[in-house]
C-alpha cells in the first residue's frame, strides 16, 4: 500500500512528482520503521498527517492494534527515558547531585541514566510480552497488554511484541544509538 500525496512537500519545495509514502502493508517495511522514517520536521503539514494517516490503513488493513502500541512506546520513550535529559530532572537524584557537584560530565550522567532507563523499560516491556513468569512453574496466572476503546473497555486487540519494536520508537530517529556511544 503507498500513499500519494500530490507533488508537493510543503516547505521542501516541488520534488518533480507525487511523493509516494510507503505505509507498511505491501511494501516490505515495519510499520514502525515507516512511523520513524515518515516523521517530519515540527510544523511540517504532512509530518503531522501522513504518519496518522499510514497508521489508519495499517490498523484496518491488519487489524492490530499499531496506533496504541505507538502511542505506549513513544510514551515510554518520551517519559521514562528522554525524560532524564529534561532540565532539572537528573538534579533530583541525590546521587546525580554528589556527582555533578563533584564535577562529573552532565551529559554523561544523562547518557547514563538514559541507557540504565532504556534497559529497564526494555525489560518491563518484554515481561509483558511473556504474558506470565516463565521461571515459575505451578502458577496458572499471566497478563497481557490490551488494547482498550474510548470507553476504557478492551477491543481484545493485544498489543504483543512490544519489546521488539522499543528501539524504534525514538523519537530522535536515531534508534537509541546514542544511548551506547
Amino acid at each position: 500500500m503507498r500513499l500519494v500525496l500530490g507533488s508537493a512537500w510543503p516547505g521542501r519545495g516541488d520534488v518533480g512528482g507525487p511523493v509516494r509514502v510507503p505505509c507498511g502493508a505491501d511494501d516490505d517495511v515495519e510499520p514502525f520503521e515507516v512511523w520513524g522514517a515518515v516523521a517530519a520536521p515540527a510544523g511540517d503539514v504532512l509530518g503531522d498527517v501522513v504518519p496518522q494517516v499510514c497508521r489508519a490503513a495499517l490498523e484496518i488493513d491488519e487489524n492490530q492494534p499499531h496506533l496504541a502500541r505507538f502511542v505506549l512506546l513513544r510514551s515510554l520513550w518520551r517519559g521514562a527515558i528522554d525524560g532524564w535529559a529534561g532540565p532539572g530532572a537528573l538534579e533530583q537524584v541525590a546521587a546525580a547531585q554528589r556527582l555533578l557537584d563533584a564535577g562529573a560530565d552532565r551529559t554523561d550522567l544523562v547518557l547514563l541514566v538514559r541507557a540504565v532507563a532504556y534497559e529497564a523499560v526494555f525489560a518491563a516491556v518484554d515481561e509483558l510480552d511473556c504474558g506470565g513468569d516463565v521461571n515459575v512453574s505451578g502458577v496458572d496466572v499471566g497478563w497481557a497488554v490490551m488494547e482498550t476503546g474510548d470507553d476504557g473497555s478492551s477491543t481484545g486487540r493485544p498489543l504483543t511484541g512490544l519489546h521488539e519494536d522499543l528501539l524504534t520508537m525514538d523519537p530522535s530517529g536515531r534508534g537509541g544509538a546514542d544511548l551506547w556511544r
